[in-house]
């Protein structure tokens, strides 16, 4: 047998695993990394969240990765060479991680790579009949599993895909195994450039469960701070916000678009929600010399309400639910007030609530679904037509 092949088999034996769960987000803040013990599979899976935290990145390795966002017209051989370029850096970047968390590479079973995103385009976005739903992340796990010597499991939308999905949200699998309980119906709610939620019903009926996009989280509050204020990347604590004037005007045109009338579960990205999107309904709301201050007020208020919305629209008059927050909108006191206001009477916590942190969130998601990968099976929710293929997800790349 392939010697790692029998690794793999018997990584995929024991009891518990050591998985490192990679993300870098939209927001190009920086790589979140979640050391984990996870215990079993599937709806019996235990979760220990042994290490967190996030390495930033450095201006230039930024702008390299702004230069081929979420752009029709991106350079291919940019493309090509930051493939292998964001690898070696996570690669980097997790060598130092453990080194200054007192681990070796021994003693880690998995990495789980998430990648960079840099293209979604689900049908429903790109709108081209002949073409299926698609999505791009670079930061080839091959690299990663060479220049750390540990299995790497990565490219996880690609599976989704292929059967049926959109490619995202993948929340739901990690939230299911770690986050349901009996008696109380959950949202687990996450806000990043993208905002997405998982319903987590409290009589444990998979047939019921579902994630799904809601709209911009905090994609294009982002790119607003960084057209007006060179040196910042998002509104540190909604400071800039907090002192903008909401525009109902401007608000009325920015949630007109049908994305937020189509039914669940349904997703969308930057390559919709961006400044340009903005900047049509700023033209159409005839408003003139408008601040960056009132721009990211109403912005927020825009996050808000298209969150707000997309959960009224899942839970019927009655329910009786909790919201249970994570990623950097959380952080964002304006966006949060503004939620609170909209759903009043809900109880909000983030998962810290959990025992996990909310930071850590994502991270530990993706090392879920390499657990699953390696020790489980197909993820079964019993229903069709839900856009949660029944599929285990993540491509194994070997260290040699």
């Amino acid at each position: 047998m392939n010697p790692n092949i029998e690794k793999l088999c018997r990584i995929s034996a024991r009891s518990s695993r050591v998985v490192l769960g990679l993300m870098s987000g939209t927001s190009f803040d920086g790589l979140d990394l979640a050391l984990c013990r996870i215990s079993g599979h599937g709806p019996g899976t235990g979760l220990e969240l042994l290490e967190f935290t996030t390495v930033a990145y450095d201006q230039h390795f930024k702008e390299d990765l702004k230069s081929i966002f979420s752009r029709r017209d991106a350079d291919l051989e940019k493309v090509c060479l930051l493939n292998e370029k964001v690898a070696i850096h996570h690669a980097s970047i997790i060598n130092q991680s453990l080194q200054s968390w007192g681990y070796s590479s021994d003693e880690v079973d998995l990495v789980a790579s998430h990648g960079q995103t840099i293209y979604h385009a689900p049908a429903s976005l790109h709108g081209k009949t002949a073409y299926p739903n698609a999505t791009l992340q670079i930061g080839d796990g091959d690299h990663i599993a060479v220049h750390t010597g540990i299995i790497t499991v990565s490219d996880f939308r690609q599976k989704h895909i292929a059967a049926g999905g959109e490619g995202a949200p993948l929340a739901v699998y990690g939230d299911y195994l770690v986050f349901s309980k009996e008696g109380e119906n959950r949202i687990m709610l996450n806000i990043g450039g993208i905002a997405n939620f998982t319903w987590l019903p409290g009589d444990l009926d998979t047939s019921k469960v579902f994630s799904t996009d809601t709209g911009p989280g905090n994609t294009m509050m982002d790119a607003t701070v960084q057209q007006y204020f060179p040196g910042l990347y998002f509104d540190e604590n909604g400071a800039i916000a907090a002192v903008g004037t909401v525009q109902p005007a401007l608000l009325s045109r920015l949630l007109e678009h049908p994305f937020f009338e189509a039914d669940f579960p349904k997703t969308t990205g930057p390559e919709l929600f961006n400044r340009r999107y903005f900047d049509d309904a700023l033209q159409a709301s005839e408003i003139p010399d408008l601040s960056p201050e009132d721009q990211l007020a109403t912005l927020c208020r825009f996050s808000a309400e298209t969150i707000a919305k997309a959960i009224l629209k899942c839970c019927t008059s009655g329910d009786a639910y909790t919201i249970y927050t994570s990623g950097g909108g959380m952080h964002n006191p304006v966006l949060m007030d503004h939620l609170k206001n909209l759903l009043p009477g809900i109880p909000f916590h983030t998962t810290a609530q959990l025992q996990i942190n909310p930071d850590a969130k994502e991270a530990v998601l993706f090392a879920l679904l390499a657990n699953e990968a390696v020790s489980g099976g197909r993820f079964r929710f019993g229903h069709k037509g839900s856009g949660i293929p029944d599929v285990s997800m993540g491509k194994i790349c070997f260290p040699c």
